[in-house]
């Protein structure tokens, strides 16, 4: 079937009361989550959650490419035997920060737009060497991919596992369509919410790119959460959750490919599909979303955050009360003056001066300016114990 129609049902014909529930409490724990920490803070903390987002991505493409490595790749460290690797997991973050910074500019637009899922995949592949954009077929051939074109030609028409998603001909249509049935604005919280499950899997399901159509949903799932209001700051990664899934339950690959499942009789929806598999997966996905809201927020708790701070100072840092003292106060104000050391340590200006220093050397403080008022950084060395269980 080469029309948009094989993609519905794209609506929930009715919301189960257990999905109400949970897209309910989503909403409610993303709102605490933002509040947990002052803004600055949060800010700063966004940095490692990005690089939380593309560990776990690349992790879903079978990569493994440890959170310090790509903190070298962002640093433009290179190691040559990982630096294809390293290239893709840079690109994510840096993608990711700036769809960041536009959502905070007022700037994000729609997020299941062609436009805007034609920007991040060329944006992600912007650096990448050639040997990356070569797609091979199955029969020996090979062509390069152009970062952004969606699949247009019969050699780009896929396979996927057991999945063959629309031919190359038809992708142009099926897009039009997809743009117009996920458009987000004038629509409730809930409704937006229930989108981004539904929308992950119908982008994927066309296949529109030769390659990084995992990458490019992921992406797109982020910026649909931030224009849904629950995107908590960037304080919590839709990557981790699908990587890991939900204890005892299916995991992603898995939902993914039941949710391809077509319809099964009059009873199952009115679209070519399965409406029963599709609300099982926007509840799966749902439950995977307030599964991560909840670990992020435990994490963050002040007082138990608070602890780890300064048995990180104290412990790795090898610092003293003083420093841990400093590194607290940064937490909870977000960002501090330098001058403020002296007061919140209890010492005089010069040795409070010496080990704000040495927290901005060890990297747990930095600031815009060489003076500038000092603001948190965790690395992922820090994170370690700073967030246990993060990676």
């Amino acid at each position: 079937m080469e029309t948009p129609y094989r993609i519905e049902p794209t609506r929930l014909e009715q919301v189960p009361e257990a999905l109400a529930d949970t897209l309910a409490e989503v909403a409610r724990r993303s709102t605490e989550l933002a509040e947990r920490l002052h803004p600055e803070t949060a800010a700063s903390l966004a940095e490692l959650l990005r690089l939380t987002n593309s560990y776990y991505s690349n992790l879903i493409e079978g990569n493994n490419t440890r959170p310090r490595d790509i903190e070298r790749a962002l640093a433009a460290d290179l190691d040559e035997g990982r630096r294809n690797l390293q290239l893709e997991a840079a690109a994510h973050v840096r993608v990711q920060r700036e769809i960041d910074q536009r959502h905070a500019r007022g700037e994000l637009g729609e997020p299941a737009s062609i436009e805007f899922i034609r920007w991040l995949h060329r944006s992600f592949y912007q650096d990448a060497p050639d040997s990356t954009l070569r797609v091979e077929r199955p029969n020996g051939a090979h062509y390069q991919m152009t970062p952004g074109s969606f699949r247009s030609a019969p050699e780009h028409d896929v396979v996927v596992g057991r999945h063959q998603p629309p031919s190359s001909a038809v992708v142009g249509a099926f897009m039009e369509s997809f743009e117009d049935t996920f458009r987000m604005s004038g629509m409730g919280t809930a409704g937006q919410i229930a989108r981004i499950a539904i929308a992950h899997h119908r982008f994927n399901y066309v296949h529109p790119f030769a390659d990084g159509n995992g990458r490019v949903s992921r992406l797109m799932s982020h910026a649909m959460a931030l224009r849904a209001g629950i995107g908590a700051h960037g304080l919590w990664s839709i990557s981790r959750g699908l990587s890991r899934g939900l204890p005892g339950r299916p995991t992603y690959k898995q939902m993914m490919d039941a949710a391809d499942a077509p319809r099964a009789g009059d009873l199952d929806g009115r679209g070519n599909l399965s409406l029963a598999a599709l609300v099982e997966f926007t509840q799966w996905f749902c439950d995977v979303m307030l599964d991560q809201l909840t670990f992020m927020s435990s994490l963050l708790d002040l007082d138990t955050f608070s602890k780890r701070l300064s048995d990180y100072v104290s412990g790795l840092l090898r610092q003293g009360p003083a420093a841990a003292a400093i590194a607290r106060d940064v937490a909870l104000r977000g960002e501090v003056p330098r001058g403020d050391a002296s007061r919140v340590t209890g010492l005089g200006d010069r040795a409070a001066r010496e080990v704000l220093a040495r927290l901005i050397e060890a990297g747990l403080l930095a600031s815009r300016t060489p003076k500038g008022p000092v603001s948190l950084r965790v690395s992922a060395t820090a994170a370690e114990t700073l967030f246990p269980r993060l990676f």
